[in-house]
């Protein structure tokens, strides 16, 4: 689950789930849902591998964020299915999407960077909280 806020001149994304790899899928619907109006139009049809280094779950939920926003930017992908599996070290990810197609995307706000403000990722019974805001 994942729910966006408003922050000052920002957004921030909400997420909780299950397990760490479950955040970071529930975080990149999040991310994809403030980039594109309409995420369901996305089509599966380019599969993506990536690892993501790091140990600690706030640097590696940003950096996560970071390389999907990076893909958006330069390489012009969206992202409709996410597979994640974390490890001790890094994140590896498997993610199909598509190239933007303005016909059928709808893109919706600009979003400039992730950042560390008010940055918080935490496990508490079980369950996987975090908090992230974008600038936009």
């Amino acid at each position: 689950m994942f729910e966006i806020f408003e922050h000052t001149a920002d957004l921030g994304i909400r997420i909780e789930a299950d397990s760490f790899a479950a955040l970071l899928v529930e975080a990149a619907k999040g991310l994809t849902s403030v980039l594109v109006a309409n995420p369901e139009a996305i089509e599966p049809a380019r599969e993506v591998a990536l690892t993501i280094r790091g140990s600690q779950p706030e640097e590696l939920l940003v950096d996560w964020l970071s390389e999907l926003l990076y893909r958006f930017g330069a390489e012009h992908l969206l992202f409709a299915r996410f597979e994640v599996t974390h490890q001790a070290d890094h994140v590896a990810a498997r993610l199909w999407g598509e190239a933007i197609d303005p016909a059928r995307h709808r893109l919706d706000t600009e979003v400039k960077a992730i950042t560390y403000h008010r940055l918080k990722v935490e496990e508490h019974e079980g369950r996987w909280r975090g908090e992230v805001i974008v600038d936009l």
